[in-house]
């Protein structure tokens, strides 16, 4: 009963002086709500890119051509490579020999120009890709209907494509199966044609932005998949490989993998003064991204600290001079029995009560900015309910600390 009335007091005061508990409690619901709406739109960011890389392939062992300086670094991702220094089909195949037992499958991929596919007044821009038979499985692509690319189809560098169900439907009425037609395809300005031999389910890059902008389904642009020998022609592209994706088998272990990689590859690469090669796992990256997003969390979690210790230096302030107007109801409670104890728990309580209202409003806040941000990037709301539930607790936590001194000083007057 007496903790129901410290309450009720407590609300009645904040209700008689409403700009001042609003200016109170003000640092308390920026602390908390920044809190919340950071660790809201970091925790779906990283939720979605975790599904991302997990859906990439979370055993893919990513090798990579990589510069023993800093100018080697950079040119390592352009086209200033020599064919001397890229990864060659032997050393894939030595590699195979090696480790085969512990590799599902090995993927090859080039990105190409964009272009646009078109029969009659139909088209669908899409992004030419080379790759080999091992991607489908790298990269988690499900085929609708046909087949993908395959070795025989790299050997004899056919002009076959693989195409996303999205292109079919617009280029091929509803019902018209794509499988087997010719495709023209304008890169510039070049034609080239290719027999469709498989359609696969949406693009595993998607068009979700384009989406939201509105385009025209037309305009989305999805990859064409073709044989690496084909697409190096057409391209012009040296023989070999500045990168290449190993998918490790599900009994094998990703990271011991990943090593073993690196160092088989390094090898052929201990001669050559500008060029090695490095390889890591997604699973590690992954790993490596969370600490990274851990690191921001703690990093908020700091500065909105800084601003809950202003807040709570200001309830404190508030509730010492809540002590100096009401001398004289204190000084009537103790002359009339009320003990040290009694008056210490009233003060706190309303410190409490001050601290719980600024985080609820922050909490509030806090989310709806999250989830705001969230969506702008993209990306589903994710409430941390843990994070929640401690912003409760710290906003008591910080109307107990901030408050004891006020209740104390007023318990300590004397009745007179």
């Amino acid at each position: 009963m007496i903790l129901f009335e410290n309450m009720q007091l407590a609300l009645e005061g904040l209700l008689s002086n409403k700009m001042r508990a609003i200016l109170t409690i003000l640092g308390i619901i920026i602390g908390i709500g920044s809190v919340i709406g950071i660790v809201t739109v970091g925790d779906a960011m990283s939720a979605s890119v975790a599904k991302g890389m997990q859906g990439a392939g979370a055993t893919n062992i990513n090798v990579m051509l990589t510069g023993r300086d800093s100018e080697d670094w950079i040119s390592a991702f352009g086209d200033k490579i020599a064919e001397k220094d890229l990864i060659t089909d032997e050393m894939i195949e030595k590699y195979i020999e090696r480790y085969g037992g512990n590799v599902e499958a090995i993927s090859l991929s080039s990105i190409g120009s964009p272009g646009r596919a078109q029969d009659g007044r139909r088209y669908a821009n899409v992004t030419m890709v080379g790759v080999n038979a091992g991607f489908a499985n790298a990269s988690s692509l499900k085929m609708a209907s046909g087949r993908f690319l395959n070795d025989a189809d790299k050997i004899a560098r056919r002009s076959v494509a693989v195409v996303s169900d999205r292109l079919a439907d617009n280029l091929f009425p509803r019902g018209e199966s794509a499988l087997g037609r010719e495709l023209k395809v304008a890169i510039g300005d070049n034609v080239a044609t290719f027999m469709v031999a498989g359609v696969y389910k949406n693009a595993p890059r998607g068009d979700s932005m384009m989406a939201r902008a509105g385009a025209s389904k037309y305009d989305m642009r999805t990859e064409l998949y073709i044989p690496i020998s084909t697409f190096n022609v057409m391209e012009k592209k040296a023989n070999g490989y500045s990168g290449i994706t190993v998918m490790a088998a599900a009994s094998a272990d990703a990271k011991d993998l990943a090593s073993k990689t690196g160092k088989f590859f390094a090898k052929f690469y201990e001669g050559n003064k500008r060029f090695t090669v490095e390889a890591e796992s997604m699973g590690a990256l992954l790993e490596d991204f969370s600490s990274m997003m851990n690191s921001v969390s703690v990093a908020v979690a700091i500065i909105a600290g800084i601003s809950l210790l202003v807040g709570g230096i200001g309830v404190m302030n508030i509730m010492l001079v809540s002590v100096t107007e009401r001398t004289r109801e204190i000084g009537t409670r103790k002359a009339i029995g009320a003990r040290n104890s009694a008056i210490r728990v009233q003060f706190i309580v309303e410190s409490v009560i001050i601290c719980l209202i600024g985080g609820a409003i922050g909490i509030i806040l806090g989310y709806a900015i999250g989830a705001v941000g969230s969506r702008a990037l993209g990306y589903k709301a994710s409430p941390s309910l843990h994070v929640i539930a401690g912003s409760v607790l710290f906003s008591m936590a910080i109307g107990v600390f901030f408050g004891y001194y006020p209740a104390k000083k007023a318990s300590d007057l004397d009745p007179i």
